[in-house]
């Protein structure tokens, strides 16, 4: 079902040019070490938390630091450590502020298992279009698809969300006025 929408326009031998690309001025290494934290610690501290929001989309840094320390932690700490795909991504959606997108880089940064960032310029770069609202269904499947991409490529799911997401800043026309995040 969906798995065959997803199509990488550049060849696979191309991963590593575009990450070696790869420009965004966020910055992810500072995500990387929270998210190794994060990991060993089994949540996330609040201000972990808005680092990785703020880096998704700053318009919802406000709804995001509405939750309380104890809410971030305990969704953090549940979504992390069941091994229920439904129930991680659905745990993290239940935070205020807390998207399908961000949800995505929460778990693409800090869960023990490999989770792509959902984005629209990775959607771009895999030939699909960002639809008008995500389910579980769709998540999964791109999930799946950019799992076994990784897999078969031999490249971590950081590389692989850095080639996807370069190609697009590269290829994919602009955007209408007022969207210009990672998400």
């Amino acid at each position: 079902m969906y798995p065959r929408i997803f199509k990488l326009k550049f060849p696979r031998v191309e991963i590593a040019h575009w990450t070696d690309r790869y420009s965004y001025t966020g910055g992810d290494h500072p995500l990387e070490k929270l998210g190794a934290a994060a990991r060993d610690r089994g949540y996330l501290r609040p201000t972990e938390f808005l680092a990785l929001c703020r880096w998704k989309t700053a318009r919802t840094v406000k709804q995001c630091s509405s939750n309380s320390a104890q809410q971030i932690q305990d969704a953090t700490q549940l979504a992390f450590s069941t091994g229920d795909d439904r129930a991680k991504i659905g745990i993290l959606r239940l935070l205020a502020g807390v998207d399908w997108a961000t949800a995505s880089v929460v778990l693409h940064f800090c869960d023990r298992q490999p989770y792509p960032i959902l984005d629209f310029r990775a959607l771009w770069s895999l030939g699909s279009k960002q639809p008008s609202s995500y389910t579980f269904d769709f998540w999964w499947a791109y999930t799946t698809f950019i799992r076994q991409l990784a897999g078969s490529t031999g490249h971590s799911m950081r590389t692989i969300d850095r080639a996807l997401w370069q190609y697009s800043k590269e290829h994919q026309p602009p955007r209408r006025r007022g969207v210009g995040c990672r998400g």
